[in-house]
């Protein structure tokens, strides 16, 4: 299932206001920041996890910077990633270097964090099967999106529609792994800004 896409705009009507026009054409940024709340839910050991915090997510040209936050703002973990490698830093333990973010996150946090994927699903932007983008359309009251990607399912769950540039609000991840379980990730994008 692909993401609903358009070139053109949707006229939207929302209860007690008048019509507005959304567009769904949108430019990807390349130099973005962006920090919002997580949910994660997976299984370790037989029994269900789940953690909460808050995320920072820095996107320039060749390098991605993610900071991960326990509900009191402690750094969890910082992942930053460059095409040549990626390293993982919790507090008190050695850092952790790979080529691939996606397997480093999954081995050194227990539960996948698809980070190669984020750059572009946190601005709504996905990849068919032929390897074209697909945008998400930022349609207001819309309660489902969704799409596969690298066999996660996404979920377009609310949109930002207010701001000048509309963007995804909240967005669902779940996929099935043999490490973790039935992984569930949500994030709430409370602050976008391109750069």
């Amino acid at each position: 299932m692909l993401l609903a896409s358009c070139a053109s705009t949707v006229p939207t009507e929302q209860p007690g206001t008048s019509k507005q026009v959304i567009p769904t054409s949108r430019a990807y940024h390349e130099a973005i920041d962006m920090s919002g709340r997580l949910s994660i839910r997976y299984q370790a050991n037989g029994s269900e996890q789940a953690l909460h915090g808050s995320f920072n997510w820095s996107q320039r040209p060749g390098r991605i910077l993610v900071s991960l936050l326990s509900p009191l703002g402690q750094t969890m973990a910082t992942i930053e990633s460059t095409p040549a490698e990626t390293v993982l830093r919790q507090p008190g333990q050695a850092p952790r270097a790979a080529s691939d973010v996606d397997t480093l996150t999954a081995e050194t946090l227990g539960w996948p964090l698809p980070v190669s994927g984020l750059r572009h699903w946190l601005q709504g932007f996905a990849m068919d099967a032929n390897g074209r983008r697909v945008i998400a359309a930022p349609v207001p009251n819309a309660m489902l999106q969704a799409a596969e990607q690298d066999g996660w399912r996404l979920n377009y769950a609310s949109w930002n529609t207010d701001a000048a540039l509309p963007h995804p609000k909240r967005l669902d991840l779940q996929r099935t792994t043999a490490e973790a379980g039935d992984v569930d990730i949500r994030l709430i994008i409370d602050t976008f800004q391109p750069l």
